[in-house]
């Protein structure tokens, strides 16, 4: 008993000693992880960026779950993408940079990436590199002014940073009020004061380029309004004003698809490099017209040169398909359609008015106006306008049952394909286009921006979508009540704000399918940003500005 009992001491306090260096390990480890620095979670946004505070402004659903329920050709797999994916084109090596390293390589290089790191990470210019630019758009539906910063001791210079803002209404809506045109953009220049540090604004280039709004105003109305905007720019801001008509200009529609085909390509970084690589096709809507730029294969040339424009850079030659189809921005062709409408029901009983302000100030007709566009059950007011000195303030009203197949065909109409076509191929309303089906890559992006933008993205639609999930998208929100259960809470909120979401959904979907002839089954992608610069023509115009300091413009005294 007695050598029992010493063993079973012997082995308990075996036990003992070993739970004691056991408890002494465990104390230690929790002591060096309590000392040791913490590394906070990195967030990795949406390499798509929006901008705060750009309309509009719907919160996208959080989380991983898709903005509203998988529906016949909505992919489960393409909308969770609308939250998380990084879908640009990436090289392997492209995916360890940082969106800070992206923003300060040369433009033509930048690519877009998964993560960011703090403003100071940023490489900043230092004494003549550091070169500001200005260029504000003067687009119908409002006005917005990009100030860039430039490294220009870098070939091609490095854009380092943007500043951003935009208002409502465009100068064009002020029709003869020259002065108050002028002054609406106090609000836009004050923010391009504030950005641009003081000792390097007198030589800091501005420039003011109006888009469709002033072009429809007609050549008096808008000379006056740009007179007014260069005498404002030149008594009351700091900046030097870029001379003659490359300044305040109205801008060519053709410019602006071309700028933007450079501005997209620049930062997609498929041109600027060593060796030439496939390119991206831009498509831009605004209010008043919509843009096309791509590059066509060298076996479906151009037909017309008036649409073809060559442009040179990084050593490699590209030859660019380009036109602009003005009248076909989102406001105008919802405007024709609302006009067929209101010419089938006639015009007998409508009350004219001689301009759109008095249109609006006055009371809408008391005659209701079937529109197969409006949801079912639901009406709203609106202004028509049928030429110089005509407008109709009516009531329109959505029928009683969905009518999405009548609201087609309406959108179809308005673009003319059996018009004469003089040159062939062509697109909508006899203007000649190599067809995309044969003449550009299949597996090349295409980047429809502005509206295409602005129309899916609050519904929490994902960044790449094919045409026919943008087609059953429409048909979802033409739908109204009936489909209301397929969206999420914003989304709903966001459709009940504007009850023309069915008519531009189905112009945007006819656009991109019935006018320039994208097959139904082909991949577009939709953006805001690209590595954190806005996507449009305004950076591509503001590069020729860096080139021409002593030409046409001169830095103020």
């Amino acid at each position: 008993m007695n050598l029992l009992a010493t063993r079973n001491f012997r082995v308990v306090m075996a036990l003992v000693a070993l739970l004691t260096v056991a408890l002494i390990l465990v104390t230690q480890r929790k002591q060096l992880a309590a000392s040791a620095p913490h590394i906070a979670t990195v967030h990795t946004p949406d390499v798509f960026d929006s901008a705060p505070g750009d309309e509009p402004s719907a919160k996208l659903p959080e989380g991983n779950t898709p903005p509203y329920p998988k529906q016949d050709a909505l992919k489960a797999d393409k909308l969770n993408d609308a939250i998380s994916a990084d879908k640009l084109p990436q090289k392997p090596q492209d995916v360890a940079e940082t969106k800070a390293d992206a923003k300060t390589k040369p433009v033509a290089e930048t690519k877009p990436v998964a993560e960011t790191k703090p403003e100071s990470a940023k490489k900043p210019a230092s004494g003549d590199c550091e070169q500001y630019v200005i260029m504000i758009d003067a687009g119908s539906s409002g006005s917005r002014v990009h100030t860039y910063k430039f490294d220009v001791c870098q070939s091609p210079p490095l854009v380092l940073a943007e500043d951003f803002k935009m208002l409502k209404p465009g100068l064009s809506s002020f029709d003869t009020d020259a002065e108050g045109a002028a002054n609406s953009l106090n609000p836009l220049l004050d923010s391009a004061v504030a950005f641009v540090p003081k000792h390097l604004q007198a030589c800091t280039p501005i420039a003011v380029k109006a888009t469709a709004g002033l072009r429809k105003l007609g050549e008096e109305k808008s000379s006056a309004i740009l007179s007014a905007v260069r005498s404002h720019l030149e008594t009351k801001y700091p900046f030097a004003v870029v001379e003659g008509t490359d300044g305040i200009e109205v801008m060519d529609g053709s410019d602006e698809g071309y700028y933007a085909w450079i501005t997209t390509n620049l930062l997609l970084g498929t041109i600027g490099t060593a060796e030439k690589e496939a390119t991206a096709a831009v498509f831009d809507l605004g209010g008043g017209s919509t843009q096309i730029v791509f590059e066509p294969k060298p076996d479906h040339p151009v037909a017309k040169s008036d649409m073809e424009r060559k442009f040179e850079f990084g050593g490699h030659t590209y030859s660019l398909y380009e036109y602009s189809h003005l009248g076909y921005g989102l406001n105008e062709a919802r405007n024709k359609i609302n006009k067929a409408i209101v010419t089938n029901f006639g015009t007998e009983k409508l009350t004219k008015h001689q301009s759109a302000k008095q249109a609006e100030a006055a009371a809408a007709d008391n005659v209701e106006i079937t529109n197969a566009c409006l949801p079912p059950n639901t009406e709203t007011t609106k202004v028509v306008e049928f030429g110089k000195d005509e407008y109709y303030h009516v009531k329109f009203v959505g029928g009683k049952s969905h009518s999405g197949g009548l609201c087609r065909g309406l959108v179809e109409s308005i673009f003319a394909k059996d018009a004469e076509c003089n040159v062939g191929p062509c697109s909508f309303n006899g203007v000649h286009q190599p067809l995309l089906s044969k003449s550009f890559d299949k597996h090349g992006d295409m980047f429809v921006f502005s509206f295409f933008y602005d129309r899916t993205n609050p519904l929490g639609f994902p960044s790449d979508f094919t045409v026919e999930e943008l087609r059953d998208l429409a048909r979802d929100v033409c739908g109204g009540a009936e489909s209301a259960s397929v969206f999420a809470k914003e989304a709903q909120e966001e459709l009940n704000k504007e009850p023309f979401w069915c008519m531009d959904l189905s112009i945007i979907t006819g656009l991109l399918h019935t006018g320039y002839d994208i097959p139904l089954a082909r991949e577009v992608k939709t953006a805001q940003k690209i590595g954190g610069f806005e996507i449009g023509w305004c950076l591509g115009a503001s590069l020729p500005l860096l080139e021409s300091k002593g030409k046409n413009w001169k830095c103020r005294a």
